[in-house]
């Protein structure tokens, strides 16, 4: 660390602005890491990446663009139920362990920075695995007989799940089967389903002696992605014969709650020896149930569990053997009883001489084994002439019993009580009593004085209420009656006993009209009485902004706006803004306007703090919240630089830090950065300020070389700008060493790696695709696609056909590569860089291609480091040239028209190293 002081108190500041445009867009590329095992980089439309099910997928968006853009990964559905939206990562990496299958499918790295269109590049994960080989055998069904595999045709059919689709291969015993190789065989040829792929199937006909043997299907994907071949053997023999099975079991079985219930099923036939299983019509069998063998046991079972439980029975021989039972759990629930005054008057009140009639039911299951009872006080009461007990048609209105009361005397005044049980007895019995008296009348609802409408503040508990008379009081529904909406606990229809709809905390959706209405349900079965109330739920005001933050220089105007969105009571009363809770100004809101505004004509520092405006009416106040402050926005780390910094010493490397600051002029003059550097892992900061001299631009670069940073470490660094305000908001990236620093364009992104067209050649180079080429190219000259030998790919070539003319040239200038010194005083000894490119020169008219080295500052001429003329033959070159810039430096590729149109000059690929060329290919 003592090393790292002395270094950080020497450190230089360079400030300057670059030539090319400080702002770009993105652009983002996709590379790969982790377990692939087959990556197709040559299908640019279509880019596959390979991976075993299993392994760990890892790629990479790398991005360039300033300011620095925002990545986001997403994924096509590789299947209906894997949607795009369960997987968004918003990290460079993406990183998924243990992959499956479903997880295969397309995906998408977006970048972006605000600026022109996001970058979007994709890449197709194929998701490779192999499952186990599965043998079914099947007889001709016409063939069927008693003995099924005697002298009969038999089908084995081998299927195995998988990607790639699978090959089979069929063997008997050590033998290998092929169409022809035995006339008792045939092979069908292979047919191809979605979900299986290939599949195969060999048929026996008339067996023979010899076919009674051991059978292996053998699955193949070719060993892609070392995944090995899989196999499974099925024996055949003349004992082979498909699953049957018997249950030991009533059906239905009918059992009361709390029993133990054990389904038997065995097998009666079948080789191979069947697998049993169980399934239920309830989509899962019951948790706490054990299965053992062929049988299944339900301990204390429950209504919820009762259905149909099948028991299914396979050894891949036919079909599989299924036989079901149904098991019924005896219950009673939901005894609910109602009055029918005599329906020959319009009178709904019970009055003597007339008919009255009482219905009584219940849910029952079995429904066969209910029976009703009826008593009166207490005594059992048996149908008569006058008293007539009917159960009605179970089709219409299932688990009802009626009486009806013929010509009401007043001895027939009392209780009646409707008593539900099953026959087969232990289910609790349900009584429901009824009361027939001269003060059984009919219901009748009002809504008490005061109580509609209700006005209530939003978060409030509220009550309606309608007052329910009548004797018995019905259970009352409550509903919406202004719209088709669900009430506040999702229903469409809520039960009150009293009368009474709670509502805790109340929200402005729920105004509006609510209607209660009794319901035939133990009361009387007339009409139904309904009643409106309105409900008013008052808010406070809804206000934007919400929260914002002003940033301001000193002695500028600051205007802030509190904007009603809705409110109710829409009439709003008053508004007040404060500083810091000090009032600033009040009055009454104009009610013709829908905001308020607070100007500061010159910024002070007393005018820096948090300013509130509350607008307030009769259910209390919205709050717009302003945070002025001169703190300067943060600087944003120029990551388009290629190169930053090399430094050639065996311990230490620097870094050439840049930036711009974002609105430079929202505020007060930056007249410092804070700069804080660490070394990863460590807690301590070391600190200095940069000056900064004059105004800062938007958009100009400032740079900062960091020295003698220790290898391999990586450090985090911190930078901050300073205003009269203070420190302003922090920027924070990462410094990494890279042992190699390499540049490399391949132009397939449309801003071609920042390389621009000299304004001041001739004519341009062309960005082509030999995919999109021109049906009326010029022949015998040009490649035939990029570099890697794609027609998709993308490179650089100059068009030699009219209008162009002999000597006309087209220069391509490379961006900035920095140069870092290794003190503060200048660079004693060059470093070296290694400029590679490839070229392709074909044709009889070729004239001639030229590199040429560009240093900034330097007034001389620039260098030409590399030069060669004439067709060279319908193929791509590399060419690599060492260079030893001193400054800041370019590179420029000089394209020169030959006499003819059979002249195009192309390029691709095209790199800068650190360090001297290495094995430079011979100059020819």
């Amino acid at each position: 660390m003592p090393l790292v002081i002395c270094v950080l108190g020497a450190v230089m500041l360079t400030h300057f602005v670059l030539f090319f445009p400080q702002t770009a867009p993105p652009t983002v590329r996709i590379i790969h890491s982790g377990h692939a095992c087959n990556v197709e980089e040559e299908r640019h439309t279509e880019r596959v990446y390979t991976i075993r099910e299993g392994e760990t997928l890892e790629l990479t968006c790398l991005v360039t663009g300033h300011p620095r853009p925002q990545i986001r990964w997403t994924k096509t559905a590789g299947s209906v139920s894997d949607r795009f939206q369960d997987s968004s990562v918003f990290n460079e990496t993406l990183h998924i362990a243990k992959i499956q299958r479903t997880q295969g499918g397309r995906y998408y790295c977006k970048a972006e920075n605000g600026l022109g269109s996001p970058a979007i590049k994709s890449i197709r994960v194929d998701v490779y695995y192999l499952d186990d080989p599965v043998v079914t055998v099947h007889q001709s069904i016409g063939e069927a007989k008693e003995q099924f595999y005697y002298e009969r045709t038999v089908f084995l059919r081998c299927v195995a799940n998988s990607n790639p689709p699978v090959r089979y291969s069929w063997h008997r015993g050590r033998e290998v089967l092929t169409q022809g190789s035995d006339k008792g065989v045939e092979i069908y040829e292979p047919f191809f389903t979605q979900l299986q792929g290939e599949t195969k199937i060999l048929k026996l006909k008339n067996l023979r002696p010899q076919d009674y043997a051991n059978y292996s299907c053998i699955a193949s994907v070719r060993n892609v992605c070392g995944i090995p071949d899989r196999s499974v053997i099925f024996r055949l023999t003349n004992k082979t014969a498909s699953p049957s099975i018997k249950l030991l079991v009533e059906d239905p079985i009918v059992v009361n709650p709390g029993q133990t219930v054990s389904l038997v099923c065995i097998t009666t036939g079948g080789e191979p020896p069947p697998m049993l299983t169980w399934v239920s019509s309830n989509d899962s069998l019951p948790q706490r149930s054990v299965m053992k063998g062929g049988t299944l046991t339900l301990p204390a079972i429950t209504s919820d569990e009762a259905g149909v439980y099948s028991c299914v029975a396979s050894n891949n021989v036919g079909n599989p053997a299924k036989k079901s039972t149904t098991i019924v759990v005896r219950a009673l629930k939901k005894g609910r009883f109602w009055i029918t005054p005599d329906p020959y008057h319009n009178d709904d009140h019970i009055q003597i001489g007339r008919e009255v009639k009482i219905s009584c039911q219940v849910e029952a299951t079995p429904p066969e084994e209910l029976t009703f009872s009826w008593l009166k006080n207490g005594r059992a009461l048996r149908s008569s002439e006058r008293m007539v007990i009917t159960q009605t048609d179970p089709d219409i209105s299932p688990g009802t019993t009626n009486l009806d009361i013929i010509d009401l005397k007043f001895t027939d005044f009392g209780t009646y009580t409707c008593v539900a049980a099953l026959k087969g007895g232990g289910i609790p019995e349900i009584s429901i009593d009824v009361n027939i008296s001269s003060t059984t009348v009919p219901p009748n609802l009002t809504v008490p004085r005061g109580k509609s409408p209700l006005v209530a503040r939003e978060g409030d508990t509220v009550e309606l209420e309608c007052l329910v008379s009548g004797k018995p009081k019905p259970i009352i529904l409550w509903s919406r009656a202004d719209k088709e909406a669900p009430m506040p606990d999702g229903s469409m229809q809520m039960e009150s006993y009293d009368g009474v709809l709670r509502i805790v905390n109340v929200s402005r959706e729920m105004t509006g009209s609510y209607r209660c209405q009794t319901s035939q349900y133990n009361g009387f079965n007339v009409k139904p009485r309904e009643a409106i109330v309105e409900l008013i739920v008052q808010y406070p005001p809804t206000v934007e902004p919400v929260f914002m933050e002003m940033r301001q220089g000193l002695g500028r105007p600051v205007v802030m706006t509190c904007r009603v969105l809705r409110a109710h009571p829409s009439r709003v009363l008053r508004f007040e803004w404060l500083l810091s809770n000090r009032l600033l100004h009040a009055g009454a809101f104009d009610a013709q306007r829908d905001e308020t505004e607070y100007t500061i004509r010159s910024l002070n520092r007393d005018g820096w703090g948090e300013y509130t405006c509350n607008v307030i009416n009769e259910a209390g106040a919205g709050k717009c919240t302003f945070q002025v402050t001169g703190k300067a926005y943060p600087p944003e780390f120029y990551y388009d630089t290629y190169n930053p910094l090399w430094q050639n010493r065996p311990r230490v490397y620097g870094f050439k830090l840049q930036w711009t600051q974002m609105n430079p002029n929202a505020v007060d003059r930056i007249v410092a950065y804070r700069l804080g550097i660490r070394q990863m892992g460590l807690q301590r900061w070391w600190e200095q300020e940069i000056p900064v001299d004059g105004t800062i631009n938007k958009g100009e670069l400032m740079t900062h070389n960091l020295t003698e940073l220790i290898k391999p470490e990586s450090y985090e660094v911190r930078l901050t700008p300073i205003t009269r305000f203070g420190e302003g908001d922090s920027a924070i990236r990462i410094v990494t060493y890279s042992g190699k620093r390499e540049f490399h364009c391949s132009f397939e992104e449309e801003p071609i790696c920042m390389f621009t067209q000299d304004k001041n050649d001739d004519f341009d180079w062309t960005r082509h695709s030999a995919a999109t080429r021109d049906t009326k190219y010029t022949p015998n000259t040009g490649p035939s696609g990029d570099r890697s030998g794609s027609r998709q790919g993308f490179y650089m070539y100059i068009e030699t056909s009219r209008p162009r003319k002999e000597g006309d040239q087209a220069r391509l200038i490379s961006p900035f590569f920095n140069v870092a010194p290794k003190n503060p005083y200048g660079i004693t000894n060059p470093p070296a860089y290694c400029f590679g490119f490839f070229y392709h020169m074909y044709g009889k008219h070729i004239g001639t291609l030229n590199a040429f080295l560009k240093q900034k500052g330097q007034t001389a001429s620039e260098g030409l480091v590399w030069s060669l003329s004439g067709n060279q033959g319908d193929r791509w070159k590399q060419a690599k040239v060492s260079i030893h810039p001193t400054s800041s430096f370019q590179v420029v590729l000089q394209g020169i028209r030959g006499p003819g149109i059979e002249g195009d000059i192309a390029i691709d690929d095209i790199t800068l190293e650190e360090g001297e060329c290495r094995d430079p290919p011979p100059s020819e």
